[in-house]
């Protein structure tokens, strides 16, 4: 099992698609054609812009291998 990470903020989540599109040796560009996206879009979302779409920004996590599963706080 992967290790999870805490998301907090789109900022958090950005890096987060960023570190694994850079571990993968995707570009923005590639990654953004893949899922039929602007680079722009992929840009703004690894940059945490909070406007980024949120079904837009499951799909790239998706594409790169990234689960989104949201628990609780304890």
């Amino acid at each position: 099992a992967g290790e999870g990470m805490a998301i907090r903020s789109a900022r958090d989540f950005g890096a987060s698609i960023r570190d694994r599109r850079k571990q993968l040796g995707y570009t923005q560009g590639e990654l953004a054609e893949m899922c039929d996206l602007g680079t722009m879009f992929v840009s703004q979302l690894e940059n945490g812009k909070p406007t980024a779409q949120l079904d837009k920004a499951i799909r790239v996590a998706n594409m790169v291998g990234l689960n989104i599963d949201l628990q609780e706080r304890r």
